[in-house]
């Protein structure tokens, strides 16, 4: 009696003991099994002629069915070398076949247009590589074998509870074999009935019979459902090789599926300085190590680490670390070229000649070098004549790119004979592009050009109105077909990041095609005028290459954003944009302007957003907004001028403004209009010149094909500054002038035409 109590005694005991030891796939020897009135108590049964166990346990982290969870385990092969191929069967179930079939059922391969050859077989899985290496497993490395409760590691062989199987095309592999192999944690919340599955710092959350599992507190889909067989708790391969990033490959003729459990820390750094300097630079290394289990990093090593290099030349300097396990990372290397101390740039130039006379040219060639290239320049004194006798000394001062400067000074005398006046040599020779002073108050007075004009039907779209806005909603809202042109002008006050579209609604039954010709934009940046006049740059140059012509379909229904470059960088607080742009559509599109936070989704907000009311400025739809103006007569032999923007040669464009119920607008300067202007016949040695009358005015002109910078260096201010455009040669000729005003400039403007002066010999 007292024996057989004290057997019982001894099982129990033993009972309890195999509830705190993990279900591993390494156990050679199971406890005998105990039946208790405790929740938490295992029954065990052995085997021992075949090495099988199984396990059944309230704990799903040993696997889940029907609340109840295992796995079955085998004990180490010791040595056992990993074979390059073996298929193995395992239990019977839905298992893929070595041919890449369910059961061997070619109607149970993977779906349509997927390649089974690239693919775990029978799995719905991104393929991982192929490999047709036969090696067997190496340190880091665990090998599956398909269909099998095989698995190597390291050299030897361990049994998985349950053979890798295929369900609805989908790999399965026992949750615990996975998580001890891998040295992963593995653990059970019994209040969500969850098993957990820890790596450092990530956490994987799974639950019997759901197609979905958390992975660090977020509900992600698995490719199939997880479940339990035979006390074994399944789940697909990759939900885990995926959310611990654990690379795997395929090897399709050794029939196995290979995991890198690669566990070693990876070291590796940069260097923070834009260039290294011999005897000059402090290096900033700047390091970057990472354990893949969560390690912390507790140690480091360097070789060939300087702070500061004497020498210039090419330096090897390796890096490696160490984590809290003792394990080293493989050396990382990195080769840094340390340059020899940087040479200011050299300042040099000379003129032509020592001595000139008073509104003589004077030609500068600048002779400055440096080792890398010079960024910029500054002239002191240098003019292009000069008007007063006397010494006259000119400097120039260099900058390289590594902020080192240099200068040099030469002196120049200037005699009391004068070659030109101030008034001849400024319209002989200052620069086409550049601008000059000169008495504007005359030019009212000059003969115009008495021009006649016809329009093109070319529908203006201005949105320009509120400049400044304040509130997000619709700035403009059209519909029109055929030839259009937007020109969109605003800047952000609302106090946010916001952005701007332009979204085209079709309501027709049909598929309309929208053609976009030219195309300027520019911004986000603070200056108005500046994004102005780049704008109306790159309107031109889109008609010299054509690189903004592109074609869009919109389906009946559909809205689409067009000019997408309006929102591609978010405006902040006070930024500004500009566009200038033409468009061409086989049917009626509807357009809306809107303005909306930078964060949110434009055609979804549409429907919400109300207009924005207008200020003083202009907006409104304007028919006719192409102008041509073709004139025969002689122009050039003596002072005449082109007026354009005065409502009275050139009248404002009517319109109307549809978001205010079609009131009549007028557009007050015609921005958004473009000139061509045809000039058949103009004079031998005749000066064109541009002369704003309404303010200040910077922008460009298009002349015989070329632009023209008004001015390059700025702006011109109305009345008394004009910019030289173009010079006639010793022959009459035709001169083609393109020309829209350019936003955050003022208009009128006259191109002024009057005879050059004649050259005389220095």
């Amino acid at each position: 009696m007292n024996f057989k109590r004290l057997v019982i005694t001894t099982v129990i005991a033993l009972s309890q003991v195999a509830m705190v030891l993990p279900a591993s796939a390494e156990e050679a020897v199971t406890p005998p099994a105990s039946n208790g009135a405790n929740a938490t108590t295992s029954q065990n049964q052995s085997n021992t002629g075949s090495g099988n166990t199984s396990n059944q346990t309230t704990d799903p982290s040993g696997g889940q069915g029907n609340g109840q969870t295992g796995d079955q385990t085998s004990g180490e092969n010791q040595g056992n070398t990993a074979p390059a191929d073996n298929g193995t069967q395992g239990k019977s179930g839905d298992k893929g076949a070595p041919d890449g079939t369910v059961n061997g059922d070619p109607a149970a391969q993977t779906p349509d247009n997927q390649d089974p050859a690239n693919q775990v077989p029978g799995t719905t899985e991104e393929p991982p590589v192929e490999i047709t290496s036969n090696d067997a497993a190496g340190s880091g490395q665990l090998v599956l074998m398909m269909n099998s409760k095989k698995m190597y590691q390291n050299g030897k062989e361990y049994l998985a509870g349950y053979p890798m199987e295929v369900k609805d095309n989908v790999s399965y592999v026992s949750i615990r074999a996975i998580v001890e192999r891998a040295g992963l944690q593995i653990a059970y919340d019994g209040k969500t009935k969850e098993t957990i599955i820890k790596r450092g710092t990530d956490e994987l959350r799974f639950k019997v019979n759901s197609a979905s599992y958390k992975v660090n507190g977020v509900t992600t889909a698995m490719k199939g459902k997880s479940y339990s067989v035979q006390n074994n708790f399944m789940v697909p391969l990759t939900a885990i090789t995926k959310a611990l990033n654990i690379k795997y490959e395929v090897d399709l003729q050794g029939k196995r599926v290979i995991l890198n459990l690669e566990t070693k820390p990876k070291a590796s750094f940069s260097i923070g300085n834009k260039e290294v300097i011999a005897g000059e630079t402090l290096v900033q290394y700047v390091t970057e190590s990472t354990s893949p289990i969560g390690l912390p990093i507790v140690n480091e090593e360097w070789q060939g680490k300087q702070d500061m290099f004497d020498t210039p030349g090419l330096y090897v300097v390796t890096y490696r670390v160490q984590d809290s396990s003792g394990q080293w990372s493989d050396p990382f290397s990195l080769t840094i070229e340390v340059r020899k101390p940087h040479t200011p740039p050299v300042a040099n130039f000379t003129t032509d000649k020592d001595t000139y006379k008073m509104g003589e040219l004077i030609t500068y060639t600048d002779q400055s070098t440096d080792e890398v290239g010079i960024k910029s320049r500054e002239w002191q004194n240098r003019e292009y004549a000069f008007f007063s006798p006397g010494p006259v000394t000119i400097k120039l001062t260099v900058t390289n790119e590594f902020g080192l400067t240099s200068s040099i000074e030469k002196t120049i005398t200037i005699t009391n004979e004068t070659l030109y006046t101030r008034d001849e040599f400024n319209k002989l020779f200052i620069p086409v592009g550049e601008k000059y002073g000169f008495d504007g108050t005359q030019v009212p007075s000059w003969e115009r050009v008495n021009y006649q004009f016809t329009s093109e039907p070319t529908t203006l779209i201005r949105s320009n109105s509120p400049e400044t806005v304040y509130s997000e909603g619709i700035l403009y809202q059209e519909s029109v077909m055929g030839n259009t042109r937007f020109m969109v002008h605003h800047v952000n006050a609302t106090g946010k990041n916001v952005k701007m579209y332009i979204i085209a609604t079709n309501n027709n039954a049909e598929t309309v095609r929208l053609t976009q010709t030219n195309l300027g934009f520019a911004g986000p940046n603070p200056s108005a005028v500046g994004v102005g006049k780049a704008s109306v740059q790159r309107y031109y140059e889109s008609m010299q290459n054509g690189s903004q012509y592109k074609e869009t379909w919109i389906a009946p229904g559909e809205k689409k954003l067009v000019m997408t470059e309006l929102s591609a960088v978010a405006l902040k607080q006070g930024d500004v944009i500009s566009l200038l742009a033409d468009l061409y559509s086989d049917n009626t599109l509807q357009y809306d302007v809107i303005l909306i936070g930078a964060d949110k989704d434009p055609i979804a907000t549409l429907p919400w957003l109300g207009f924005v009311e207008k200020d003083k400025h202009n907006r409104g739809t304007f028919p006719e907004a192409t102008r041509r103006i073709d004139y025969g007569e002689l122009v050039g032999s003596k002072q005449t001028r082109l007026l354009i923007g005065d409502n009275s040669s050139d009248p404002f464009l009517v319109g109307y403004d549809t978001p205010r119920n079609g009131e009549y607008v007028l557009n007050a300067g015609n921005f958004g209009v473009l000139y061509t202007i045809k000039l058949h016949r103009v004079a031998p040695n005749t000066l064109v010149t541009f002369n704003p009358r309404g303010g200040f005015y910077t922008g460009y002109i298009m002349i015989n094909g070329e632009i023209v910078p008004v001015a390059k260096e700025s702006g011109v201010y109305a009345p008394n500054e004009n910019v030289v455009l173009f010079r006639t040669g010793d022959s009459e000729q035709s001169v083609e002038f393109l020309f829209t005003a350019a936003p955050g400039s003022n208009l009128s403007v006259n191109l002024l035409f009057q005879p050059l002066p004649q050259k005389k010999q220095p």
